[in-house]
């Protein structure tokens, strides 16, 4: 199998060249960090396995995403390296390409959004470029298709690749230290010339995952002098050398200097990023999102979807297992067990995927990394940054992927604070469940509902991360670099595959989790201590539900279905709704929109949307903490903290709305 690896800085379009190349969709968001954990594809009608390591700065790793890169090089050697730069930030891009060039993997450099470069007035004299640093050099415009058929029969002819030469001239006692250090390894250790002198620069220039290797290795001729190396500061001689060496580079290589300035961007930053608009801007653009989903083109289209499954699909099913002598209990799991719980769920398909769309739109187009960069002030009174609050924003898609994006931030106790406020962000498992409930009490302000959730998980998020703060003595923070990209006009292809690709584990879970739980809840609302009941009062769900009013009551929730089915949220959220139509025998949102509006008041239905937002994880994202933690302490931490914070905040608001309404 011929492995060829992506590497470049982030947000240089690396994962929409990986799309483009292969046959497998990865996720792309315009902002940085997206990519936390290596992806696999093949090449369009090829053997060719491509495989997209996530964005980094250096080879020497900050976080664990850029990790994962240098252990690759380390543990690795691929037929080919696809080394993506920006082509308008070649100064910056450049210094990693310089790293990977001197493990002495045959390489291909390619500057993307060279479109960017153009509009800049730059251009650059690619045979300069290529002559100096010792590899084949090519532009692309992944978003365009510009250069990708190219670049594909490059890939190809991998073996027309050869290894890189370039070694720079770094000062005579840095490379004296370098040769020895290289002759060592090569004679004691038995390592080739080349992979030798890339261990010897990179552990002189102080890489943390070079360091722990040579400390597994027992690398003597390193280790040894290691206090030698760090108090004659050669990593600050190395990073000076190769900064110089791009500067002339760049200087020789520049065939045009007349810069224009991106007028659009700029002009659209002044207003989205100003300090006392880009807030307000922010708030309404999420407010437009849940207007589209929950009122304008989402729930019509779900209550179209609504009235197929429970009255024609509902009704043949039923005739039919009639038709055939089903016996009752049959008839009731299949009609009101299978039916009106996952189709329950599935009825809201159409707001989902709407939500999604909507954010793929905003990531496409550039915007996510200025909501990132004008919510950084708010993050820093919390002691975080805009670097935790890109994890957070994944997380309103799921809390899982939110968990692996926090890979990204230095800081080990910064991480864990971000990993364990994540549950407080409302994932889009939250969505059928407040559409059931917005749609019972808040018909005419749905979106303003939604949006006033979304934003109390915010607001008890950066409390809770707070009081994490002082509890965990976070001291040290994380530096917060993110890329500005230029606004694009969002491509619909992408848009869909991004709104696929969020949207996608919200059906596979109707066919796994949500139908179990669908089925564990019909048992508990159909089996009782004698047997199979057709009156649910009677049946264990009942027993439960009952046993349980005296604690949920203060909160405003008395019903002994609504309880039950809060425990079947700990599998996934989305199995509320469905064990919600289950107990009341309902496949309608209409039916179970009304049945709601008896038993509870306004106040109450938004208390126990807030419990639902804020209370214990899912599995999913429980297992998460646990594996990105490395201790099931945190798993249990995170479980008792949702229960007393969902409780508390709970209280409060149904105890105070009630005197006030």
């Amino acid at each position: 199998m011929v492995d060829v690896a992506l590497i470049g800085n982030p947000n240089t379009g690396k994962t929409t060249l990986f799309n483009s190349l292969t046959d497998k969709y990865a996720f792309v968001g315009n902002w940085t960090g997206v990519t936390v954990e290596q992806k696999v594809g093949t090449l369009k009608k090829t053997d060719i396995q491509i495989t997209d390591l996530p964005g980094t700065y250096s080879l020497n790793p900050i976080t664990k995403d850029e990790a994962v890169v240098a252990k690759y090089l380390l543990n690795n050697r691929p037929n080919l390296v696809l080394n993506i730069a920006n082509a308008s930030q070649l100064k910056r891009n450049l210094l990693l390409t310089i790293e990977v060039l001197e493990r002495g993997l045959p390489t291909i450099l390619i500057l993307n959004m060279i479109d960017d470069l153009h509009r800049s007035g730059l251009s650059y004299d690619l045979k300069v470029i290529s002559q100096r640093l010792g590899c084949p050099v090519t532009t692309t415009n992944a978003r365009g298709h510009q250069g990708i058929q190219a670049l594909r029969q490059q890939i190809i002819d991998y073996q027309d690749v050869s290894a890189p030469t370039l070694q720079l001239a770094y000062p005579s006692a840095v490379k004296q230290a370098i040769e020895q250090a290289t002759a060592k390894l090569c004679t004691d250790y038995r390592y080739d010339q080349q992979t030798a002198r890339w261990l010897a620069i990179n552990f002189i220039d102080h890489s943390r995952a070079i360091r722990e290797y040579a400390k597994q290795k027992n690398l003597t001729p390193l280790l040894s002098q290691a206090g030698y190396y760090d108090a004659q500061k050669f990593s600050q001689q190395i990073y000076e050398t190769r900064l110089n060496f791009i500067e002339q580079l760049l200087d020789t290589a520049t065939t045009s200097a007349v810069q224009n300035e991106p007028e659009i961007t700029n002009r659209i930053d002044r207003i989205v990023t100003n300090p006392i608009l880009g807030l307000p801007i922010f708030a309404g653009i999420f407010y437009l999102m849940f207007k589209l989903s929950f009122e304008w083109v989402g729930s019509p289209l779900s209550d179209w979807l609504n009235w197929f499954l429970s009255v024609p699909v509902s009704n043949a099913a039923n005739h039919f297992l009639l038709e055939v002598g089903a016996i009752a209990p049959l008839r009731s799991l299949v009609v009101n067990g299978l039916i009106a719980g996952v189709g329950g769920v599935l009825a809201f398909i159409p707001q989902i995927f709407t939500l999604f769309a909507c954010i793929s739109l905003l990531e496409d187009s550039g915007y996510m990394a200025r909501a990132a960069l004008v919510t950084d002030r708010l993050m820093q009174m919390i002691g975080l940054n805009g670097k935790s609050f890109i994890p957070l924003i994944i997380g309103f898609g799921c809390n899982v992927t939110g968990i692996m994006a926090a890979r990204t931030i230095e800081q080990p106790k910064e991480r864990l604070v971000t990993t364990l406020i994540m549950p407080f962000m409302s994932c889009s498992a939250r969505l059928p469940i407040y559409g059931i409930i917005v749609a019972a009490f808040f018909p005419h302000h749905q979106a303003l509902i939604v949006l006033s959730i979304y934003f109390l998980g915010i607001l008890v998020a950066l409390l809770v991360a707070k009081l994490y703060q002082l509890l965990f003595h976070v001291k040290e923070r994380s530096v917060f670099i993110v890329e500005l990209p230029e606004y694009h006009l969002p491509r619909l292809d992408i848009i869909w595959h991004g709104t696929w690709d969020k949207g996608k584990g919200f059906i596979k879970k109707a066919g796994t989790i949500i139908f179990a739980g669908t089925v564990l809840i019909w048992l508990l609302s159909s089996f009782g201590p004698s047997g199979f009941v057709t009156d649910s009062t009677k049946s264990f769900a009942a027993v439960l539900g009952h046993g349980l009013v005296p604690f949920f009551r203060p909160i405003g929730i008395g019903q002994w279905q609504a309880i039950s089915a809060l425990f079947t949220g700990v599998l996934a959220k989305e199995v509320i709704t469905s064990s919600m139509m289950v107990m009341f025998h309902t496949s309608s949102q209409a039916v179970l929109v009304a049945s709601l509006g008896q038993f509870m008041t306004p106040v109450a239905a938004y208390a126990m949307m807030a419990f639902i937002l804020l209370y214990i994880p899912c599995f999913a994202t429980l297992a998460t903490i646990r594996e990105e933690t490395g201790s099931s302490k945190w798993l249990f931490f995170s479980v008792g903290m949702g229960l007393v914070i969902a409780y508390v905040t709970s209280f409060l608001i149904f105890q105070i709305g009630s005197l006030i309404f």
